[in-house]
């Protein structure tokens, strides 16, 4: 069940994503954040340097790069890819150049007129999200008539769009996007049917790290301390067949990942 999960790391270079927001903006901050966690156990680190968080504004992509290149020349060398979370076509050039190793784009491509070209051309890992909407507007009463068929047919035409612009299958993941543009009802039913998307047969990442969906459960409003439903949630993605986790707490996730490995050899 756990063998081959792969934890990605998350570095968020932004004042106001929804859990550490502001607590690495600093790039050497930063820099030795993404340090700590491959000593903890991070598999892939992704870096972001735009806030998608429900409400939040977009930036342009020269401040986003402002903010990620000395973060990406700091962690170039730390041994795991660094993974670029943007939807803009001149960031994910820039840090391909930069020498990133992954792109993950919320948007899966359509954020941005250039992505595909840009994509294409940078000729690395990709994963496609599904977002319902944007990130300004995605809570607002998102509705579905199946979840995880149009998630899935978004996927089949995502990858149809990629495959056309001369980017290879074999190079696409596929993200459900818990949280963006989904009810608790809806995250929840993509947790529960998670292996659904098994038949498109390429790697899926889950993020549920530290999210909305948590505390509604839960009552836990302070984020930081949602690890716990962070861990349960993510352990249901991997026994649906996730391949990518992507957490805040990689020491913790890591912890619950190898007992979980030990028990089910």
């Amino acid at each position: 069940m756990t063998a081959n999960v792969r934890i990605m790391g998350i570095v968020n270079v932004t004042p106001d994503s929804f859990s550490d927001g502001g607590n690495f903006f600093d790039p050497q901050s930063a820099v030795a954040h993404g340090l700590q966690l491959v000593k903890d156990g991070a598999d892939i680190l992704d870096i972001g340097g735009e806030s998608t968080r429900p409400g939040a504004a977009p930036v342009t992509p020269d401040e986003e790069w402002k903010r990620i290149r000395p973060v990406i020349e700091g962690l170039r060398d730390c041994g795991v890819p660094l993974s670029i979370d943007t939807r803009h076509a001149l960031t994910m050039r820039r840090a391909a150049e930069a020498g990133a190793g992954m792109l993950n784009d919320v948007t899966a491509l359509r954020g941005d007129p250039g992505s595909l070209e840009a994509a294409a051309s940078c000729n690395l890992p990709l994963c496609l999200m599904h977002m319902k909407g944007e990130p300004r507007t995605m809570q607002d009463n998102p509705h579905y008539d199946d979840v995880m068929a149009e998630i899935t047919d978004f996927f089949v035409e995502r990858i149809a769009a990629c495959e056309s612009a001369g980017i290879e299958r074999k190079r696409l993941i596929l993200d459900p996007g818990i949280g963006f543009g989904k009810t608790l009802e809806h995250n929840l039913t993509i947790l529960r049917d998670l292996g659904a998307l098994l038949k498109l047969g390429l790697p899926i990442l889950v993020g549920v790290s530290r999210k909305r969906f948590i505390n509604e459960l839960c009552n836990v409003p302070n984020a930081a301390d949602r690890d716990p439903g962070t861990i349960a949630a993510s352990l249901q993605a991997v026994a649906q067949g996730a391949q990518i986790i992507r957490v805040h707490n990689v020491a913790a996730m890591r912890q619950a990942l190898t007992v979980a490995r030990y028990i089910n050899r």
